[in-house]
């Protein structure tokens, strides 16, 4: 117990009792010293309460703290001990689940409808610590499975945000209208007429459902066994990793997919800028400085640029000054770090054209807003179909996420076109 606590409890004591001897008419010398005590005990207590309120003052903010991120932080550690094994076993053999496991499962049933098992997103994760099983004793044993190579993911070093929704849609009011400053021109004369606060709604809706599909055969369920489960989780991870950040900038928005920040810059009013010209620091130093006239970055340091591997070797290779070895790539990185820069295969369409032409995206953050959202509903929806591969002894498991994509303002995104 505090000891702030603890003395105003005490202080209660005190005005109770002498509560008691000030209503006697005639108190007793001892009721009368007991007074004289107790009213000197209560002063002190005064003190020494405020002291303990100073003290623990600090104690209370890290308990502050401590509240406001426990939820968090017990969510994670409760997605940790979530065993992809058991809902493996529950989908191939309809064994029940249990522990941590069942109790997530549980919870996320209650959020949505599922036609499968639910599986967290946070599951999906290569966690620290992981092993694989080395294999089973068998005239031929079976290693660790080599996995694909999979890009890594550049939506969020390109400054999106991904949240997670879990139900309905979500809309972001953004600022319209376009209000002026003006000055009394005279004594007696009026300012400009206030204009009307106008807000145009970006929504994110679940319309579109990215599917993966992996068939399992008999021999593979039965000679694997616990390195199956960590390989599947493992690919499914990365290729939904794959395709959500390609369509997140390449999304055609048609058949089934997302608009993209690329493919559908016009429609989300992101500026397109032809560059028909070798790639150089000076074509993207005036994208830069289009963005700081915007008031969209105050610095080149500020700005994102996700360009074609293609690019880096062509500006790497364009010497400024053969003396000092100076190559246009110098002149960018000099401005915009290094760490501000995304190099992807993935995200960007490839070069086209002779001479070979590809387009790169510069985007900033205004006011802690991302220049883009990528939103994923509820958990990842994991099917099991022991049906379409039953003479073969096969299993058929489809997992299902919903996601969309969408521009908070255009003014932070810039598409350049025809970097040679």
């Amino acid at each position: 117990m505090l000891d702030s606590v603890k003395i105003q409890r005490r202080q209660s004591e005190i005005r109770q009792s002498l509560a008691e001897l000030v209503g006697k008419e005639a108190p007793s010398e001892d009721e009368t010293r007991s007074m004289e005590d107790m009213d000197k005990e209560y002063r002190a207590n005064e003190v020494r309460y405020r002291a303990a309120l100073v003290a623990e003052d600090e104690e209370r903010r890290e308990a502050k703290d401590d509240l406001e991120t426990r939820s968090d932080r017990e969510w994670s550690e409760l997605m940790g001990q979530f065993e992809m094994r058991q809902v493996a076993l529950a989908l191939d053999e309809g064994r029940a689940l249990d522990g941590q496991t069942a109790e997530i499962v549980t919870e996320l049933r209650e959020r949505g409808g599922y036609r499968g098992v639910p599986v967290p997103w946070e599951a999906l994760e290569q966690r620290a610590g992981e092993t694989i099983a080395s294999g089973t004793p068998d005239p031929m044993q079976t290693r660790p499975i080599i996995d694909r190579l999979f890009p890594q993911s550049v939506a969020a070093r390109m400054g999106g945000q991904m949240i997670n929704i879990p139900q309905g849609e979500v809309e972001y009011p953004v600022v319209t209208s376009s209000v002026t400053a003006s000055w009394q021109a005279t004594e007696t004369g009026n300012v400009a007429d206030p204009s009307a606060y106008a807000t145009t709604d970006k929504p994110l809706a679940p319309d579109h459902t990215l599917g993966i599909q992996m068939k399992l055969t008999r021999k593979t369920l039965k000679q694997s066994g616990q390195a199956l489960e960590q390989a599947v989780r493992r690919d499914m991870n990365g290729a939904m990793s794959q395709e959500m950040d390609r369509v997140a900038f390449l999304g055609s928005g048609s058949s089934g997919e997302p608009d993209g920040v690329i493919a559908g810059a016009s429609g989300y009013g992101i500026t397109e800028t032809a560059v028909d010209a070798a790639a150089s620091w000076s074509a993207f130093r005036a994208a830069v400085t289009r963005f700081m006239l915007a008031n969209a970055a105050g610095s080149p340091s500020a700005v994102r640029l996700l360009i074609r591997p293609e690019v880096w070797d062509a500006m790497d290779d364009a010497y400024i000054d053969t003396g000092t070895g100076l190559t246009e790539w110098d002149r960018l990185v000099k401005n915009i770090p290094a760490g501000n820069i995304a190099m992807s295969p993935n995200a960007l369409a490839a070069p086209t054209g002779d001479p070979a032409e590809s387009s790169a995206l510069l985007t900033t953050n205004v006011g802690g807003v991302p220049p883009f959202f990528v939103a994923t509903w509820g958990a990842v929806d994991l099917i099991r179909d022991p049906y379409s591969d039953a003479q073969s002894g096969g299993l058929r498991l489809t997992a299902l996420a919903t996601m969309d994509v969408t521009v908070a303002r255009g003014v932070q995104l810039e598409v350049l076109t025809g970097v040679q």
